[in-house]
């Protein structure tokens, strides 16, 4: 009886062992991406620093932030979708985004295309 004790005793830990590890690794992996996510928001790092490309990009009258971040990244202008919407949200150009057609590069930061997208026609053409 006493060894039948033992071996469920030592099963029992080492499953709690595996189990506490198990959930380590998951909290660990899960806070390194959010802090990769979040450091991503304000870095604001532009797709290609140095030959970037042009891209003309025509945005709706009707089109949700989510709609224009999946075309920015289908464009190769962005690298996340997801990202993008969230430096939206926290940008000076909040809900300010004007439908009409825009040249963006992808040496260009999300707030660089924020602002441009956020600026009404006649002033652009002052710049």
């Amino acid at each position: 009886m006493n060894v039948k004790y033992l071996i469920v005793a030592t099963l029992e830990t080492i499953i709690k062992v595996a189990v506490i590890a198990g959930a380590i690794v998951f909290i660990f992996r899960g806070a390194t991406q959010a802090y990769d996510f979040g450091y991503r928001v304000f870095a604001d790092q532009p797709v290609s620093v140095t030959g970037g490309r042009t891209i003309t990009v025509g945005i709706a009258e009707n089109a949700s932030v989510k709609d224009i971040a999946q075309m920015l990244q289908e464009k190769g202008l962005i690298e996340d979708s997801n990202l993008f919407i969230v430096q939206e949200l926290l940008s000076a150009h909040h809900g300010k985004i004007l439908p009409g057609i825009y040249d963006l590069s992808t040496e260009m930061t999300a707030g660089q295309m924020l602002e441009i997208m956020s600026t009404p026609v006649e002033e652009a053409d002052k710049k």
